[in-house]
């Protein structure tokens, strides 16, 4: 009989996944981890029993929190990634050459040691980069007390429940924002309104008190399931505004080539439906 990993995250509605063979099933002290084969996403880890990540379809949420920022940036040389444990950020940032030197906060490093080990496609070598400084520690206490500053702050938080629902707050995101340079931009995710409008929402009130530019982009995530998924974004400098043909020129010098990026994917991902925008403050 096939087992199936059943997600209930989201009220009055289940995912399920096949669990074709089970690798790896542990509590740590933060969270419960498992990894285990799925016949249409391969590899898939679950922190309490919710999809974080697939070897099939990662690509799509790692590459929309990277080079979107980053490519509309256009001079990012310091980034911070909040989060992230499965490397799969890291792996999309460190594949611009222009970035010399990327910090990433991970509040539990099991998390990190069971990646290597069992999704090491999803790092793709980036934890031996070194221009990745890797940080294990609480990312609310880091954004407190950081004194640096960064051109793009990326928060890969889980959802805003146990040990990420810190990085949902007012105070952690104005600690964000003194740490960007002055046209530094901040993403961040952020659920899928559909189910989760009220994340959304709360993010992008605290952005409007913050940023003289907020708002969210959006990417479709397979597993992350009930609609497209919703990327907070937030500065006070021009990148938003940064023409198609200055993003693909960027695009072509960084010399990536990503499975679901374009520079026109970028620009339309901005382009919200009507049910987004009623979410908006």
């Amino acid at each position: 009989m096939t087992e199936w990993s059943v997600e209930t995250l989201h009220d009055h509605y289940r995912q399920a996944l096949s669990v074709d063979r089970l690798l790896y099933d542990s509590a740590t002290e933060h969270q419960r981890i498992k990894v285990f084969e799925n016949g249409s996403f391969g590899r898939v880890m679950t922190l309490d029993g919710v999809v974080q990540t697939t070897e099939g379809d990662n690509f799509i949420y790692h590459e929309m929190l990277t080079h979107v920022p980053i490519l509309a940036h256009g001079a990012a040389r310091r980034v911070l990634i909040i989060g992230g444990g499965d490397g799969g950020m890291a792996r999309e940032v460190l594949r611009h050459a222009s970035v010399a030197q990327v910090t990433m906060v991970e509040i539990d490093a099991g998390v990190v040691e069971f990646c290597k080990t069992y999704l090491p496609n999803l790092s793709a070598g980036a934890f031996d980069d070194p221009r990745l400084d890797l940080v294990i520690a609480d990312g609310a206490d880091y954004m407190r007390d950081c004194a640096e500053r960064f051109d793009v702050i990326i928060v890969d938080s889980t959802d805003p429940i146990g040990p990420g629902e810190v990085l949902f707050t007012d105070s952690f995101y104005g600690h964000a924002k003194r740490c960007l340079t002055d046209d530094g931009i901040l993403v961040t995710q952020n659920g899928v309104p559909f189910m989760q409008g009220d994340e959304l929402t709360g993010t992008m009130r605290a952005f409007k008190t913050l940023f003289t530019d907020w708002g969210c982009y959006l990417a479709t995530v397979p597993t992350y399931a009930g609609g497209p998924m919703a990327f907070g974004w937030g500065t006070d400098g021009p990148a938003r505004a940064t023409p198609a043909e200055v993003l693909r020129g960027r695009f072509e010098e960084a010399g990536i080539a990503p499975d679901y990026y374009t520079p026109e994917v970028h620009r339309a991902a901005f382009a919200l439906p009507g049910y987004v925008q009623r979410l908006m403050p």
